[in-house]
């Protein structure tokens, strides 16, 4: 299960928990015989709007991500309470994932994602960013769409009732160990006796497992026990590509692979997952530094915390933050190899380190749980309401004032006292008008 599908299940779980009425939408495909317990699933095609209207018509909340509003225009005309969760910007992480297509779709795609945001943003009554970083780049982003306005400003001064916090959660209950081992003796490269570093989660182009792994064949030259396991990087029957293939490679060429370093075949099932976290001694999570970096919340993270684990991060990140200011493990410069190989090697086999580092994981932990991270959503379905500027203008009033902001302004002159004289006119405030214009006609 994705990052996005785990977010929005969890949602719905604990919505239904609070007593409402739950549909989890979705425009792929649900797993055959899926039926979670509290709350309904459907699934309709991704142009079937009429399907949606339905579900649409019924709600009186409607939570959405991703391509939603593209999908269904009828959003942006909604009298229903919408919340726009945001806590991926897409538009930061297009510019990573399509650094190696051809330069005019890079440009394409990346302008598709802000086109995408920037409709969520434009018609959302609540948005939701995933920390304090997100917030501040939303706050932005919807200041350049007119929705930092009077009339929100004056609904309530910090504009948490217009974009609140609202970061990924984890399930209250840590994992435990399976009866059948999924690595210790298991795996053919991970012996009983292994002190094992996990990499949760997939492989992508804003991530560097490049100096991961050379950092932890380095340590292998003096502590043959460690072995770093990616897990769920490569599909079974498909080619290996791009960042995947490269480390594939690297290991390979430094003998590494399949001793050092394992890639696990194939994707672990979500609710299994729990099981290889609990035989992993430390979690480890590099990135490269950039942008896309500086405005993320990486959900894996989530797990590390989840099952209690000490951790080793590259600097650059909300989660670096975490991890440094509450000693959750070690923070390493990006990129640097020699940092990193000792890092590695003080949290996992620094027994007494790693051991104080995941007494403060565990009590981190609680203050991540899926029903605190979800609050905002939970208090406005329990009292759901508009935005302040759609409950006065309108929903399709908010995108016309988002387009008209990106149009050149009216020069001076006429033009422009005709405009400002419209514009009074049309919110009844004939008597401004008035005095303006004798305001310009005295000597």
């Amino acid at each position: 299960m994705s990052g996005p599908a785990i977010r929005a299940s969890a949602m719905a779980r604990v919505l239904a928990a609070d007593g409402h009425d739950v549909t989890l939408l979705t425009t792929g495909s649900l797993a055959e015989g899926w039926s979670p317990a509290g709350y309904a699933v459907a699934s309709i095609g991704p142009t079937d709007r009429r399907a949606f209207a339905r579900f649409h018509a019924a709600a009186e909340v409607v939570v959405f991500q991703g391509h939603a509003t593209e999908q269904f225009p009828a959003l942006a005309r909604s009298r229903t309470v919408l919340v726009a969760d945001a806590y991926d910007p897409m538009h930061l992480e297009m510019l990573e994932h399509g650094r190696s297509a051809h330069r005019a779709t890079w440009d394409l795609l990346v302008d598709d994602r802000v086109r995408l945001l920037n409709q969520q943003l434009a018609h959302a009554d609540l948005v939701l960013a995933a920390s304090p970083r997100q917030r501040q780049l939303y706050l932005g982003q919807l200041a350049a769409l007119g929705r930092v306005s009077p009339r929100t400003y004056r609904d309530d001064p910090h504009l948490e009732r217009l974009i609140a916090l609202a970061p990924f959660g984890l399930d209250a209950e840590p994992p435990a160990a399976s009866d059948t081992p999924r690595l210790r003796g298991a795996h053919p490269a991970v012996p009983d006796d292994a002190r094992i570093l996990v990499w949760g989660g997939g492989v992508y182009d804003w991530f560097d497992p490049l100096t991961l792994i050379r950092a932890v064949h380095g340590l292998s030259q003096r502590r043959p026990q460690v072995r770093l396991v990616f897990l769920g990087t490569v599909t079974p029957g498909l080619e290996p590509r791009g960042i995947v293939r490269d480390a594939i490679e690297l290991a390979r060429e430094l003998g590494a692979l399949d001793r050092s370093v394992v890639f696990n075949e194939g994707w672990i099932p979500f609710d299994e997952r729990g099981a290889y976290y609990a035989e992993a001694d430390a979690a480890v999570s590099t990135h490269h530094d950039h942008l896309e970096t500086e405005f993320s919340f990486r959900t894996r993270i989530l797990d590390y915390l989840w099952a209690g684990l000490p951790m080793v991060v590259t600097e650059g990140d909300h989660f670096a933050d975490l991890v440094r200011e509450r000693e959750l493990g070690v923070v390493v410069p990006a990129g640097a190899a020699a940092a990193l190989e000792e890092a590695l090697e003080r949290i996992l086999f620094d027994e007494q380190f790693a051991s104080r580092a995941a007494a403060r994981v565990a009590a981190v932990r609680e203050e991540f749980v899926w029903e605190r991270t979800l609050e905002p959503l939970r208090a406005l379905a329990r009292e759901p309401r508009l935005a302040a500027d759609a409950a006065a203008s309108g929903r399709a009033a908010l995108g016309r004032r988002a387009r008209s902001l990106v149009r050149p302004p009216v020069p001076l002159g006429l033009r422009r006292r005709i405009r400002d004289g419209l514009f009074y006119a049309r919110r009844g405030a004939l008597s401004e008008v008035s005095r303006r214009w004798k305001s310009r006609r005295r000597p």
